[in-house]
């Protein structure tokens, strides 16, 4: 199963970065990967997201309908997305690495006879999304602890 990755260290503790992801009404003041078309709902295991992803800056949105399976608080966040042929599952994991500083993790887990299709075409621009979002949440989060 193909999978794209991003890690970074956030100089806050985990309990911080995780109001960040948890607060989607403010992602968008830092995240240009996702954009939450339901802000106001909060991450409920169960429930479906409405979400548009913009991989690069010169593409258009493209929506999906994840559904929520695991929201474990300050530690991880998954969800899954499928289509007809293709599966995807983001998984967002936050580990403590002492001294108010946090490791934050987004894989993302493709599968699908689909895949090996299009991975070639978005690998890149997908990869890159994950690290911008990465960077962009470390840069909102540190300058709130400021």
């Amino acid at each position: 199963m193909p999978s794209l990755y991003a890690e970074i260290e956030i100089d806050a503790p985990r309990s911080v970065v995780w109001r960040a992801l948890m607060q989607k009404e403010n992602w968008l003041y830092w995240n240009t990967f996702l954009f939450d078309r339901t802000p106001d709902r909060p991450f409920k295991q169960g429930d479906r997201l409405l979400l548009s992803l913009k991989r690069i800056a010169s593409e258009a949105e493209t929506e999906v309908e994840p559904l929520i399976t695991l929201v474990q608080p300050n530690v991880c966040l998954r969800w899954v997305y499928k289509a007809p042929g293709f599966e995807s599952e983001h998984v967002f994991e936050l580990q403590d690495i002492g001294r108010n500083r946090t490791k934050y993790t987004h894989r993302e887990n493709l599968s699908g006879v689909v895949v090996r299709f299009t991975l070639p075409f978005i690998r890149q621009d997908e990869q890159e999304g994950l690290r911008r979002m990465a960077r962009e949440l470390k840069r909102y989060v540190e300058q709130r602890m400021t």
